[in-house]
């Protein structure tokens, strides 16, 4: 594998990972919605430039919005 298809599979590990602990631990999606950045950096352990973990918070924010959408499709799916 290419070191960048490396870097794309880990990004996309830690927004499942993340998404994940957004929908598990009230906690953490109350500091997720009030500072997303900071409850990101918080789960990476490391501090990294505001415009790098904005990239992540907006992978995990379409997540979340997919999630919901489809949830909100099922249930409209068993209106009929």
């Amino acid at each position: 594998m290419k070191d960048k298809e490396v870097k794309q599979m880990d990004i996309k590990r830690k927004i499942e990972e993340i998404v994940e602990k957004v929908k598990g631990d009230k906690d953490f999606a109350a500091k997720f919605k009030e500072d997303p950045i900071k409850a990101v950096e918080s789960v990476l352990g490391v501090d990294l430039p505001d415009d790098q973990v904005k990239k992540l918070v907006d992978g995990v924010k379409a997540k979340l919005g997919a999630d919901k959408a489809g949830g909100l499709f099922d249930k409209v799916k068993k209106l009929f």
